[in-house]
């Protein structure tokens, strides 16, 4: 697997020499979710596909699905929030605060 693929995150945190395996990112240095904590609201993307043509994707709302470590290093897999998402998670929050507002206890 060839290491083109480089992710910069929200804050400035360049995970580089990554290669691809299917949707999976995969690091030969150690990847934890703390490195995405708070930090996937803007995400770029970049490297070679396999036809070599140059990637750049810039996403918003990203959420980390999962990091698994295996013997030839650490597979990590990013994903779009979608809107609906979104939508449905600002809706819950706007819920939550009213409730706090109102003092109201939502769980039964």
């Amino acid at each position: 697997m060839e290491k083109s693929w480089k992710i910069t995150l929200a804050d400035g945190t360049k995970l580089e020499k990554l290669s691809l395996n299917g949707n999976n990112f995969v690091s030969e240095n150690e990847i934890t979710e703390d490195i995405f904590e708070g930090n996937l609201l803007k995400v770029k993307i970049e490297g070679i596909n396999d036809e070599g043509q140059e990637i750049i994707e810039e996403h918003n709302h990203m959420e980390l699905v999962q990091i698994v470590h295996y013997e030839d290093g650490y597979y990590f897999v990013l994903r779009d929030i979608t809107e609906a998402e979104l939508e449905k998670m600002k809706m819950q929050s706007d819920i939550e605060y009213l409730a706090m507002m109102s003092d109201i206890d939502l769980e039964v």
